[in-house]
C-alpha cells in the first residue's frame, strides 16, 4: 500500500513537470516579443514614427526613446501590454517639447525710431503799422463849390485824394480815396467895408473800407477892402501860401491848387463880382498833416 502512493505522487510530480515543460517549449522567445511589438508599432499610423525601443528580457517589455506627443506613448505603451506571453511594461519613454516651442522664438520687433525732434520754428516778424508822418502833404480834389458867402461855418464837404502818398516805397493812400472836410471859417465880405474869409481843414479819410481820423493845417484865405487878397495856411502849415492861377482877376474858375512842397498848403479860388473867396468844384487843394496817421499793418 505503502508502494502504491509513493508511485502516485511520483506520477503526479512528473506530470507537473512534463507540463511546466511544455508550457515553456510554447512561450514566445524574448527577441520574438521585442520583434512583435516594434512590428505593431511600425503599422500603427499613430505610433510608426515614433523613435521607441523595444526590449525584452525573462517577458518583461521595457520602452525607451522619445515620442512627439503624450497621445502617442500612451499608444506605444498600450500596444505593448497587449502583447500576449509578457510579464509586464515598463515605459521609459519622453515626450519631445511642444511644436510650438520648437520653433524659434520670433525676434522681438525692434523698437520705434525716435523721430527726431522738429527743427525750431522760425517765428516771421510780425508786419508793423504803417505810419504816414506829420507834415505829409494832402493833394485832394473837392467835390463840391466852397465861398466865403455860399458856405457856413462848421459845414462838412467832401474831396477825394487826387495823388497817392507812400511811406519808404510802402503804398499807404491811393488816390481817390474819400476824404472829408470841414470848413472852419466862413465870413461873406461887406459891400464897404470888412473882409470875406475862408477857411477849410480835412478831419478823416476812407482807406481800405475804414475811416480814419486825420488833423491838418487850417487852408486860410481872405480878401479884403480895395481888392486886397491873400492866400495862408494855419496850424501847422506855412507861414505863407501861394495862390496858383491867380485869385484876383474876377474870372470863376480860373484858380486851382497845387502842392509845391511839404511845408506849404494851397487853395484856388477867384473873386466874384462883389469880392467874395469862391473854390469852384473840383478844384485842387493841399492839406499838411500835423499829426501822424497810423494804419493798421498790410500783406505786400
Amino acid at each position: 500500500m505503502r508502494n502504491l502512493c509513493t508511485s502516485a505522487i511520483s506520477v503526479l510530480i512528473l506530470g507537473a513537470l512534463m507540463g511546466l515543460s511544455v508550457a515553456c517549449s510554447h512561450r514566445p522567445s524574448d527577441d520574438a516579443i521585442a520583434k512583435d511589438i516594434q512590428n505593431k508599432l511600425a503599422a500603427d499610423s499613430e505610433t510608426k514614427d515614433a523613435q521607441v525601443n523595444v526590449a525584452v528580457k525573462d517577458g518583461k517589455v521595457t520602452l525607451t526613446g522619445r515620442v512627439s506627443t503624450p497621445a502617442v506613448q500612451q499608444k506605444v505603451e498600450q500596444i505593448a501590454r497587449e502583447e500576449p506571453d509578457i510579464a509586464g511594461v515598463d515605459d521609459q519613454t519622453t515626450t519631445e517639447p511642444e511644436a510650438e516651442a520648437a520653433v524659434p522664438a520670433a525676434p522681438a520687433p525692434a523698437a520705434p525710431a525716435v523721430p527726431a525732434p522738429p527743427p525750431p520754428r522760425v517765428e516771421k516778424p510780425k508786419p508793423q503799422p504803417l505810419v504816414v508822418p506829420a507834415g505829409t502833404v494832402l493833394s485832394v480834389r473837392t467835390g463840391q463849390a466852397l465861398g466865403s458867402k455860399s458856405s457856413q461855418t462848421g459845414q462838412a464837404f467832401l474831396a477825394t485824394l487826387a495823388q497817392p502818398v507812400s511811406v519808404n516805397g510802402r503804398s499807404a493812400l491811393t488816390a481817390g480815396s474819400t476824404v472829408s472836410g470841414t470848413v472852419v471859417t466862413a465870413k461873406a465880405k461887406g459891400k464897404v467895408k470888412g473882409e470875406g474869409q475862408l477857411d477849410l481843414s480835412l478831419t478823416s479819410i476812407s482807406v481800405g473800407g475804414h475811416t480814419y481820423h486825420i488833423q491838418t493845417g487850417v487852408l486860410s484865405s481872405t480878401v479884403k477892402g480895395k481888392g486886397k487878397r491873400t492866400a495862408a495856411t494855419t496850424g501847422g502849415g506855412a507861414a505863407g501860401g501861394a495862390l496858383i492861377g491867380g485869385i484876383a482877376g474876377g474870372g470863376t474858375g480860373a484858380a486851382i491848387g497845387a502842392g509845391v512842397g511839404a511845408a506849404a498848403g494851397f487853395i484856388g479860388g477867384t473873386l466874384t463880382g462883389n469880392k467874395q473867396v469862391e473854390v469852384p468844384a473840383e478844384s485842387a487843394l493841399s492839406f499838411t498833416l500835423t499829426q501822424p496817421l497810423t494804419l493798421p499793418p498790410t500783406r505786400d
